[in-house]
This record gives structure tokens, sequence and C-alpha cells, in this order.
């Protein structure tokens, strides 16, 4: 889930309200959610690797001839959209072999079990988001069983380095817990204009709103593990910057820019990658400081 600086205070007290209130049924979105669904032109941002996701909600596809490989599927309802984003750029939605997730919450894989029925794609996830994805969305360390999706079983477990390769094309997991036990970046090479570039897939270095940090019994780690998370993404080379969410690289401005025909490509920022890491950490220590 998403929180910025000016957001993140707003999204606690809808999301303490939320939870107080009922558990999300599993083909709903959150109220405070919805807006997150808004539509977005499909587009590709470099080499064989594609932007397939909401105006909030960042969906990227990796082509290849044999088959495709999708990284998050965002909201169920949401699906005939991604399909329509796949198709628009001539490609086949049933060709999606492998589906992963950057983090098991339910606005990045609500919509896995029907992508998974609907294209046959095997769903890879770390070891401690597997059990939350195929469960529906129990256990997870924030939000216990708040928010719910139908159950969608895990084909297979990925580990800290572990490569996944279809058609020529590897992605490599880096286990980044802390905003989920499981949180996975992603990393990938592409070439664009005949240069290669380095592109991290940046699952979310954010506390959840409402979340505490200090002496959880749920997440005894958590800030072990966030200290952990900081130090894997500093260590990530980053040519191209991508996100879980588009606000985290702001998709909008460079889509903009790439549309006009900017070069060198404009989703090429590791200055920017450096901020948001640096802004994410900021915030983690002042929520832990403010917890102590």
């Amino acid at each position: 889930m998403r929180a910025t600086t000016h957001t993140s205070a707003l999204v606690a007290v809808a999301l303490t309200a939320a939870l107080g209130a009922c558990r999300v049924g599993p083909h709903d979105v959150p109220h405070m959610m919805r807006g997150w669904n808004g539509s977005f032109p499909a587009f590709r941002i470099a080499g064989n690797l594609h932007y397939v996701g909401t105006d909030h909600m960042a969906l990227f596809l990796l082509t290849t001839p044999a088959g495709h490989i999708l990284l998050d599927s965002g909201f169920e309802t949401n699906v005939p959209a991604l399909r329509r984003s796949v198709e628009s750029l001539g490609f086949r939605f049933q060709d999606i072999k492998i589906l992963l997730a950057s983090h098991a919450h339910i606005d990045h894989v609500q919509g896995h079990s029907l992508v998974r029925r609907l294209t046959g794609a095997r769903v890879l996830a770390s070891a401690a988001d597997a059990p939350v994805i195929a469960s529906g969305g129990r256990g997870d360390w924030a939000y216990g069983s708040a928010f719910s999706w139908e159950p969608c079983p895990v084909d297979g477990v990925v580990r800290d380095g572990e490569a996944v390769t279809l058609g020529g094309t590897t992605l490599v997991a880096h286990l980044t817990p802390g905003h989920t036990k499981g949180a996975t970046t992603w990393t990938t090479n592409v070439v664009d204009d005949g240069r290669p570039l380095a592109v991290v897939f940046y699952a979310s270095g954010n506390v959840p709103p409402g979340a505490r940090l200090v002496g959880n019994p749920e997440y005894p780690q958590a800030i072990a593990d966030f200290e952990h998370s900081f130090a894997v993404w500093r260590a990530l080379p980053c040519d191209i910057f991508l996100g879980a969410h588009g606000e985290f690289f702001d998709l909008a401005t460079k889509w903009r820019h790439l549309s006009a025909g900017a070069r060198p490509n404009p989703f090429i920022d590791p200055s920017g990658y450096r901020r948001a890491i640096d802004g994410a950490e900021q915030r983690f220590r002042a929520e832990v400081a403010h917890e102590m």
C-alpha cells in the first residue's frame, strides 16, 4: 500500500476507522483505496518493459518470445482493464506465463487468482508472502485479516537472490522485508537505444499506516528487517527507477516527457531512486523515534 509524507496521516485515520468497522470482502476494493483505480495509458518504458497499471497501482509487463512476466495484478476489479492494457500494446493476455508480486497487500495481489485462472500463469512469491497470498490475505503483520481476496495458489517460492528467467529475460528477487514480511524488490536489465540499463522495481520502504514497529508481537523483527532492506536498496545499481506505486517514481510526469519524445529516457533516474530511499528511511526513523 502507498503512503506519502502528505497523505500518510489521512490514510492512517481512514484505515483505522475501516479496520475497526468491518473486514473488506474478497472481491471488494477498500473504500479508502477506490481512487487508486483510475485509468492510465499502457506504454513501453524501455526495451521489453511495459507499464500496464492504473494511475496509482504500478503493474509491469515484461514481454518475451516465450511468453510474458507480469509484476503485480492490482485489484480484482481492475483485471479487465489490465487485460485491455496488455492487448492495446499488441500482446496476448493469455501469454502471461509468470505472475510475480512486489508484496502481499490487497492493492497488489487481489487480482492474482483471477489472472492465474485466465492465463494459467505460474504464481511465484517469497516464502513470507506466499501464505498471505494463498490464504486470501490472512496473517499480514500490519492489517491481520482486515483485507481479503480470493485465495490464490502459489506455484513456487522464490529465495533471496534467486533468478526467474523466461524467454531470455531474467528478474532477480531481493528480499526487502518490512512493509510486508516478504516484500520483494525485483531487478532486471533492459537495453534502450543500444544502452544497457539496470532496472529496480522498488517494493516500498514505507511503514504501513497505523502499524506499530516497537514491541510489536506480530512482527518483533520489524525494525531489524527495515534496517536490512534499506541497506539492500542502497547497494542495488539503478538506472531505471520504478516501484509499486506510480507516485514512488513520478510516473505521470515521466510518461508525459517520454510521450513527447524526451531523450535520454526520463525513466532513467538514479538520483530519484536515491531520494526515494532517503525519504523512506527518514520517515521510518522518525516513526521509530516517535514510538520510543
